[in-house]
């Protein structure tokens, strides 16, 4: 039998994740609060946040802004989508409306 939580996500008790995400009081945090269904959907959203805003993982401030964003989607109210990011359309063409894409985004660094 799953082990059951009160998602902080989806507002429902459901299934839970069989272990924590990561090391830590976050993961520990995440593994007590959220279902395996809204991490699933982090899991998603993550991707669709590292293409929409080019974030290298390999650079700690991309890990660190895509970390502050997992903590907003799983325990915040507001919206999960990236400003100026529009839905695929069939062709292939998801992404952001404008080239304007970092208007409103978390400052991805850049390196010179």
């Amino acid at each position: 039998m799953a082990r059951m939580v009160m998602c902080a996500k989806l507002r429902r008790e459901l299934p839970g994740l069989e272990k924590p995400p990561m090391p830590g009081e976050l993961g520990q945090r995440i593994y007590d609060n959220i279902s395996q269904r809204a991490w699933d959907m982090w899991q998603e959203h993550s991707r669709l946040l590292i293409n929409h805003y080019g974030l290298n993982l390999a650079d700690p401030d991309a890990r660190q802004i895509l970390r502050q964003e997992m903590i907003r989607f799983l325990f915040g109210d507001e919206d999960d989508k990236p400003e100026g990011w529009t839905p695929d359309d069939g062709d292939g063409g998801g992404g952001p409306a404008a080239p304007d894409k970092g208007k409103g985004a978390p400052a991805a660094p850049q390196k010179k």
